[in-house]
């Protein structure tokens, strides 16, 4: 076993997927939430990634207008598509009506990864946001695009929520148009993707980071279940399961899948992405982590298919959790480290002597010719940007829709509350406030991680810094939207234009507040932990001798720990041993 895990290692390796493709989504259900709200979670991980909230306002358009499509990775114009009559205001991955997107890439087959349209997976995300009310709507829309434009990314999955309910949809693209002998088109073979989407059950949570999750599904029985040939009955509330009408004939088609067999024993992800040890241990590891925060004695049997060692033993879909789940768990979910398993990031050598849950990468590496990794936990150091969207329907949409935004490690930044229904980005997050080669004082991206980097020299004392400015700010900030909810949402009855400016003003005042406190934290981190000193405290306030040229009371120096210490003297206790 042993030896075929670290085969395994080598080939996932050579393959380079970890270092490009690293996010993370939670799904969570109207009917597993405390407050009735559909909640998902995204971390957009990638080391070249700024964190900055995006913006599309809502606008109308004359008839033939064309819009530009935009690579979202490269920022590349890779064609044009016609503009529709009206569109939609987007915050970040929202809309003003609730809907919600968020994506973990997979890859998936090599030989599907081969362009053959040009509309990527952030222009299906963000496009889709700017015309579509709901999440059904927003399926056909990608369907669309798909079948009239084709697919350039290679696999995705997709989160797709509303204010009722939330998708799981699951997609990979064709490869090279098929040829015959003659160099004819091979019958059967379009351009686009296949793809499968599920309803996740109401009262149960889903997840994916970068590895497919759907395997077998029910098929096309005209009631639950449809095919993209069937979007008249999209709106059924009964179906739950839609498919792309080749998902199953294109497989055959690619000998991905035997000719003669059953249709309904296909799985989606054991043909196009097939499961292996890199798969479980880097990617389905951390939806595990999450499922196990919920409800751990259903999903502590689960932990030996996390650490890649049993892959028979495969993670559910989605489970139910222990108890309902509120905004801030979600949060929570996010700032995984594995804590209290054994795949605790804090509780190795790699870990230092101040208990650092982070590892530089690369990720897999060698030593005398034998292969290690490194965890990949949720929460980690190169996340440009996270967020929690909450869709609640017991309220206005640009009230009930809450984009909680954050920029860097989601361990140590903090959620912000903008509502989908804004009209303007506060500052601190504004595209084009800084860059990852070009500082801004001014933009929480840098703010956030001057703190973060900071705290990772001496992690396990500054973390509970951090952790106090997150429980004040995000306990206040859901706290005061419990409050004014009311007071908005009579408002909007008779002036819209006011309540979505009251809103805006909220979401730009607390940006502001946030980012100002976080400054105030990188400062006084900076001089209660200078030098490896710790200065120490009364009554809030450092220690000195009182006179008129003060001088700080004599620091704390604690000792490393002692597994630290017998370290160093085994690596060179004779050369450092006291005469």
């Amino acid at each position: 076993m042993k030896k075929l895990i670290l085969i395994a290692v080598l080939l996932f390796v050579t393959a380079n997927f970890m270092q490009n493709f690293a996010c993370t989504n939670f799904i969570i259900t109207k009917g597993a939430s405390k407050d009735g709200s559909v909640m998902v979670s995204y971390s957009a991980d990638s080391h070249t990634l700024y964190g900055e909230l995006y913006h599309w306002a809502a606008a109308t358009y004359p008839a033939g207008t064309m819009m530009d499509v935009i690579e979202w990775d490269s920022g590349k114009k890779v064609g044009q598509i016609p503009q529709v009559a009206q569109t939609y205001n987007v915050v970040g991955n929202m809309n003003e009506f609730q809907v919600c997107i968020g994506e973990t890439t997979y890859g998936g087959l090599k030989e599907l990864e081969v362009s053959n349209g040009f509309m990527d997976y952030g222009s299906l995300i963000y496009i889709t946001l700017q015309r579509v009310k709901s999440a059904r709507e927003a399926i056909q829309c990608i369907s669309d695009f798909l079948d009239a434009y084709g697919y350039s990314s290679s696999g995705e999955s997709f989160s797709i929520i509303d204010k009722n309910e939330a998708w799981i949809f699951e997609m990979i693209g064709k490869g090279e148009q098929m040829l015959d002998a003659k160099g004819k088109p091979v019958k059967g073979w379009t351009k686009g993707a296949v793809w499968v989407a599920r309803r996740i059950p109401d009262g149960y949570v889903c997840g994916h980071a970068n590895q497919a999750r759907i395997t077998t599904f029910p098929l096309t029985n005209g009631t639950s279940s449809i095919t993209n040939k069937q979007f008249d009955k999209l709106y059924n509330p009964d179906v739950e399961t839609i498919y792309s009408w080749d998902v199953v004939s294109f497989a055959k088609l690619k000998s991905l899948y035997p000719k003669d067999a059953p249709d309904a024993q296909f799985s989606f992800s054991d043909t196009y992405a097939p499961l292996d040890f890199s798969a479980a241990r880097y990617c389905d590891a951390r939806v595990w982590a999450g499922f196990y925060r919920l409800n751990k004695e259903e999903m502590a049997q689960y932990e030996s298919y996390a650490r890649g060692d049993d892959l028979s033993n495969r993670l559910p879909l989605w489970i139910k959790p222990k108890e309902k789940v509120d905004v801030r768990q979600v949060m929570m979910l996010m700032r995984d480290h594995y804590e209290g398993t054994s795949m605790d990031m804090s509780k190795d050598l790699g870990a230092g002597p101040f208990e650092w849950p982070y590892r530089w990468r690369p990720m897999s590496w060698d030593l005398d010719g034998v292969d290690y990794i490194h965890e990949r936990a949720t929460a980690t150091q190169q996340t440009g940007f996270s967020f929690i969207a909450q869709a609640r329907s017991q309220y206005p949409d640009p009230l009930g829709g809450v984009f909680w935004f954050g920029v860097d490690d989601a361990a140590s930044c903090c959620y912000v509350p903008m509502f989908c229904g804004i009209t303007k980005i506060p500052e601190p997050f504004r595209e084009g406030n800084g860059s990852m080669v070009e500082y801004s004082p001014t933009a929480a991206f840098w703010t956030f991680t001057k703190v973060s980097n900071f705290a990772y020299t001496r992690y396990n004392a500054m973390i509970k810094h951090i952790n106090e400015k997150q429980d004040q700010w995000e306990i206040k900030s859901i706290d005061e939207i419990d409050k004014m909810a009311p007071y908005i949402e009579e408002m909007y009855k008779t002036d819209p234009n006011k309540a979505i400016a009251q809103l805006t003003i909220f979401s730009n005042q607390r940006s502001h507040e946030v980012v100002n406190e976080w400054n105030k934290l990188f400062e006084y981190l900076l001089v209660k932990y200078h030098d490896g000193n710790i200065k120490k405290e009364e009554n809030g306030k450092f220690i000195t001798n009182g006179n008129e040229k003060p001088q700080v009371e004599f620091p704390e120096q604690p000792r490393y720990p002692d597994y630290w210490y017998r370290m160093i003297v085994n690596d060179c206790g004779n050369n450092i041993k006291a005469k």
